[in-house]
């Protein structure tokens, strides 16, 4: 499939704010200054609506930077130094306190996301000839999508919380209480059916900044894939549905599974597991493996318009250019995060995903070259997750921290370890091994079968897990699928709530902190302080507490 650069299918967010549209400013007004009776009137009009929704993921303080610490620590990566600082640190660390600022944005910018959806749904739909208007009902899948996603992180990151599928035109409008998550899921789902049947075709030529109906369909299955899991719920205990609801959902994955592969042109990324993320940090776009990306792209003085910070605060370590710095110098890797060094010996020699996952290096500055030298860090506490790096960056991005990296919340290889999981729950646990070994033949691992189960899924090779059960079938498939999500996934954004939704979640955090080289004492440290009952999920926002009084100054268990 053929790669291109990046073209920006949604409308560019200079001409947005041109025509109107505010940045995401959170105010009590919301911010878009167009009354939706008559802002409706043209397809351009309704294309700026759904350019809204986008413009709020895209910006540092939601997926551009602050996401990045909600799904660590898990057993894979944490956040360096332990000082609490109310915002990414105590995140990690499992420290937060409902005061905490990057909850507080996170928050605000999932209900702005969801109210803009809403503004868009409700006038795309009232236009005239929209019924018979395939561009039209396409711009609404598109809000329908996104409105899922972003109420999707709510389930998973607060629970039961407000919500509705009305645009807030005003003040009386802004203050609700509690939703159940089973209404709010039953919605998800609606409009994530509404947007397989309704979002752009899957084609090789398509570009994955815009969600297709192959996205959609994988984006339920991980739906229907939590809602059959574990959660926290307000009386402080860890539930999940009955064994007949588990089944239900297990199938609905099997089945948009079924759709999936009927409908969609996606696949494998042919050049490879490590030229696939070289290609993110590369600003290459390919519809194979990438169902969805979340598009960052830099604009003005200084590259700050728009732009993320995926390769420099996840990614190894860069110094800032200096003297004799010629133009096409990388710029700036903070590196924040840390890999738990153990995960480099649990791949196999020949697995390609291991020096992807774990980079052991960091660049320093040469004045005297005009370059940046490649030097090996001997210390395990300055190992790097690796799937981003300003290595793999075009020259020229000189600003401190930002770039134009895309994020990918949705690729091919999740969705068969979703479908995977799915049918060994549902009994077909040989379908469930052909999948996953599709998963480990493509990074050039070695199949999982019976004879070789122990070599590769028992220590020495591992850790023994103590957390789940391997005596029959299922139980080895869920330990194999157990590494293989992390081998995979790691730092994409789905561990920590795969673990959850499994229900051991502390479990593998202090499991993974008895057992840490004693190099990590005092820096990985989310097994001492998760406590069960309370870090599944996070507070509420103070401000929002104080503010909304049909919350009724209740938060989350265990937060004061």
């Amino acid at each position: 499939m053929e790669n291109t650069m990046k073209k920006y299918k949604v409308i560019a967010l200079s001409a947005l704010i041109a025509a109107g549209f505010t940045s995401c400013d959170l105010t009590e007004k919301p911010t878009s200054y167009y009354e939706k009776d008559t802002y409706f009137e043209t397809t351009d009009q309704a294309k700026m609506s759904v350019v809204g929704i986008y413009d709020c993921l895209a910006i540092d303080k939601h997926y551009g930077q602050f996401e990045m610490a909600m799904p660590a620590s898990d057993d894979t990566y944490y956040i360096q130094g332990t000082g609490t600082d109310n915002t990414r640190r105590d995140i990690a660390h499992y420290m937060v306190k409902p005061t905490n600022t990057w909850i507080a944005s996170i928050w605000e910018y999932k209900y702005l996301g969801i109210d803009r959806a809403n503004f868009s749904i409700a006038g795309i739909e009232k236009m005239t000839g929209y019924e018979e208007d395939s561009n039209l009902k396409e711009l609404a899948a598109q809000a329908h999508f996104l409105r899922a996603f972003l109420a999707f992180d709510l389930i998973k990151y607060w629970g039961d919380v407000p919500f509705k599928t009305t645009y807030t035109a005003g003040y009386d409008e802004s203050f609700r209480g509690r939703v159940s998550r089973e209404e709010i899921y039953d919605q998800i789902i609606t409009d994530l059916n509404f947007a397989k049947e309704n979002l752009q075709k899957d084609n090789a030529s398509l570009s994955p900044e815009v969600p297709s109906q192959g996205a959609a369909h994988a984006l339920l299955m991980r739906v229907y894939l939590q809602r059959a899991g574990y959660s926290l719920q307000q009386d402080g205990k860890l539930t999940r549905p009955d064994e007949t609801k588990r089944k239900e959902y297990f199938n609905s994955v099997i089945a948009e599974w079924t759709a999936f592969q009927n409908k969609g042109n996606h696949g494998f990324y042919t050049g490879g597991f490590e030229q696939l993320f070289r290609g993110y940090s590369e600003g290459i776009l390919n519809s194979q493996e990438s169902l969805w990306e979340i598009a960052f792209n830099p604009t003005g003085a200084g590259y700050k318009d728009n732009a993320g910070t995926w390769a420099t605060y996840n990614g190894p370590a860069v110094e800032a250019p200096g003297k004799n710095a010629p133009a096409d110098a990388w710029g700036r890797a903070n590196a924040f995060f840390r890999v738990l060094p153990a995960w480099k010996n649990f791949f196999e020699e020949g697995d390609e995903r291991r020096d992807v996952m774990v980079c052991t290096y960091r660049y320093k500055w040469n004045a005297n070259a005009g370059k940046h030298d490649k030097v090996e860090n001997a210390k395990l506490t300055d190992w790097y997750p690796g799937k981003w790096r300003r290595e793999w960056m075009p020259g020229g991005f000189v600003d401190p921290n930002n770039t134009g990296v895309n994020y990918c919340p949705l690729r091919f290889a999740d969705v068969v370890l979703m479908a995977a999981e799915a049918y060994n729950e549902t009994g077909n646990t040989p379908e469930a091994w052909k999948l996953l070994n599709m998963v480990r033949e493509r990074a050039k691992a070695t199949p999982i079968t019976d004879a070789n189960y122990s070599s590769l899924m028992k220590a020495p090779q591992v850790y023994d897990l103590p957390y789940i059960q391997d005596e029959d079938a299922a139980g080895k498939f869920r330990t194999a699928l157990y590494w293989e999500r992390g081998f995979e996934l790691a730092f994409e954004g789905q561990r920590k709530y795969d673990l959850l939704r499994w229900g051991i979640l502390g479990d593998a955090l202090k499991f993974f902190q008895e057992n840490m080289d004693k190099t990590l004492k005092g820096k990985y440290v989310a097994g001492d302080k998760f406590i069960k009952g309370q870090h599944e999920l996070f507070p509420i926002p103070l401000g929002e507490l104080q503010s909304n009084p049909a919350l009724n100054n209740q938060n989350n268990p265990g937060y004061e």
